[in-house]
């Protein structure tokens, strides 16, 4: 029996049950396999209109669309579909197909690969982004994307389950039980007609042959179409979507188990917080969830927001996300003390003015210096080893002045000392040390003792600029290339709480060892400092005190 045979039985029991939407389906079949893609569509249409919970009317509406090359209107039918029945795979596969051939059409093996490649929970498009840079041109296409789920799941499809309503057998009788639109809720097709229209770059595939036989020019059915889909995306987009049927749980980051704050998307379409994700990165460049590789991610850095996850859940979940941000900040607060829980990178002795280049490559170091950088304080702690303690009693703050990132994760830090501290307490955060510290000052002097230590002062300048002066041109070099030159001598040596800076570059160049160099870092008497400085360059100038 041919197709025509079989358009005129169904248009006789059509007369017969003019409202009998399956037969309507069926007679829109047939013409898209006869390729009359306008009657198609405006039985498909029809079906819709009278029953838009019906996934199968929107299916054959897809196709319809899909043959008179609106792609467009063809991916949104689709997507419905998918939203109002998430396990029709042949309808996401189909999806995904018309999705890559809109979006990346110079990719060749793009379909072959979603045919010979087994579907995994983690079936994706790559590379999409939601983020500022995909709403520069009309042609960018947002989309949604989940942090536990496939390409297509934005929500969860909330519908009743009971023997009223059933989407698994499309060839059934359509009858469905008549629901209100705002039960259908969550789901990707209700959230996608609240989006405004966006350009998609498409192929149109009408040819010479389907002018023909549809029997109207091209101009004459986009225009038709065109006006019925905005006629329908009109009336949804007055729809509201109900507060209470909003699961915070899909916008729930599957590393910190906490709502979205800040949230990015990978190449690989999976969606974390922005502080979760980098510091995953920090101990290994794949994603936390399907393991891709994500070294070319992580070398460029391109971390930015996925802005359609971050405004609908501004949108539906407004407490949530205000008990989000209070936690963030009280967390960013903690963070930024610098007396309590002061973090501490426990590697070399530092002292006040002097650089300290940082060659970092730990995971916890990496985490450390990422929360001094995005507290503001830019500021951590220094400290040499010790075997009992873990670190020393005594340390320098250092500032971060600069960071340059490798695509491998490492980083150089260019750090300068700021002021001294004394350890009251050690402890730990998230694998890095920390400490709770007082800060420490000279004692000032006034009077004779000033004047003592002002003659003092002098002469102990003299002599170190005498010795430096007097090393050879290599070693000069060297000491001139790593610590620079060496500070003036300053009228008041009281004028700053750490005492002379020039004092803190003989330590960091004379030859001591750490303990020593410690234990003046401790001192708090600019005299005593001076006086062990004076000794040091005594004995590495082979002289003795008469």
């Amino acid at each position: 029996m041919n197709c025509a045979s079989v358009i005129g039985r169904s248009i006789f029991w059509l007369l017969t049950a003019p409202n009998d939407s399956l037969l309507k389906v069926q007679r829109a079949e047939l013409h898209s396999a006869m390729k009359n893609f306008k009657q198609a569509f405006n039985d498909a249409d029809c079906v819709c209109r009278k029953q838009p919970l019906w996934p199968k009317g929107h299916y054959v509406k897809a196709q319809a669309l899909s043959g008179l090359g609106m792609m467009e209107e063809s991916l949104k039918e689709f997507l419905y579909c998918v939203a109002l029945n998430p396990e029709w795979s042949s309808v996401k596969s189909e999806a995904q197909k018309l999705m890559c051939e809109m979006l990346f059409p110079a990719f060749e093996n793009v379909q072959a690969n979603f045919s010979a490649r087994a579907p995994t929970p983690y079936t994706r498009l790559k590379p999409v982004f939601l983020n500022s840079s995909n709403f520069s041109s009309s042609d960018d296409v947002p989309l949604p994307g989940g942090s536990k789920d496939s390409v297509f799941r934005l929500t969860k499809a909330t519908f009743p389950k009971s023997d009223e309503f059933s989407i698994k057998d499309f060839t059934d009788s359509p009858e469905i039980c008549d629901l209100p639109d705002e039960k259908v809720t969550k789901t990707l097709g209700s959230d996608l007609s609240c989006l405004p229209e966006v350009g998609l770059k498409r192929k149109r595939l009408s040819t010479s042959e389907d002018l023909h036989q549809n029997e109207l020019p091209a101009k004459v059915i986009k225009n038709d179409v065109e006006s019925r889909w905005k006629e329908s995306a009109s009336q949804s987009q007055m729809r509201t979507i109900s507060l209470d049927l909003v699961d915070a749980s899909d916008f729930e980051c599957s590393l910190c188990m906490r709502l979205f704050y800040e949230p990015v998307a990978t190449p690989c379409g999976h969606t974390f917080c922005l502080k979760c994700l980098e510091r995953c990165l920090d101990h290994n460049p794949h994603c936390p969830l399907c393991k891709e590789n994500l070294s070319q991610y992580l070398a460029s850095r391109a971390y930015k927001k996925t802005l359609l996850t971050e405004e609908l859940i501004y949108r539906y979940l407004p407490e949530e996300v205000t008990e989000r941000k209070k936690l963030y900040d009280e967390e960013m607060k903690e963070l930024s003390n610098l007396n309590k829980d002061v973090p501490i990178f426990v590697c070399t002795i530092a002292f006040p003015t002097i650089p300290c280049p940082l060659h970092v490559f730990e995971p916890r170091y990496r985490l450390m210096i990422r929360r001094s950088m995005e507290t503001g304080t830019k500021q951590f702690g220094m400290c040499i080893a010790d075997e009992l303690k873990g670190f020393a009693d005594y340390g320098c703050m250092l500032q971060v002045r600069d960071v340059k990132f490798f695509p491998d994760g490492r980083s150089v830090v260019d750090t300068i000392g700021l002021s001294r501290f004394k350890v009251l307490s050690h402890g730990q955060r998230d694998g890095y040390n920390t400490a709770n510290i007082e800060y420490l000052e000279d004692k000032k002097v006034e009077g004779q003792e000033y004047e003592a230590l002002l003659l003092l002062h002098n002469a102990v300048y003299d002599q170190a600029f005498g010795w430096f002066t007097s090393l050879k041109d290599n070693l000069k070099a060297q000491i001139l290339n790593h610590f620079g030159p060496i500070p003036s001598k300053e009228s008041d040596p009281q004028s700053s709480p750490s005492g002379p800076a020039w004092c803190w570059w003989m330590l960091a160049v004379l030859p001591l060892e750490n303990k020593a160099q410690l234990t003046i870092l401790a001192m708090t008497s600019l005299k005593d400092r001076l006086h062990a400085i004076r000794r040091v360059l005594l004995f590495v100038t082979h002289k003795r005190p008469r």
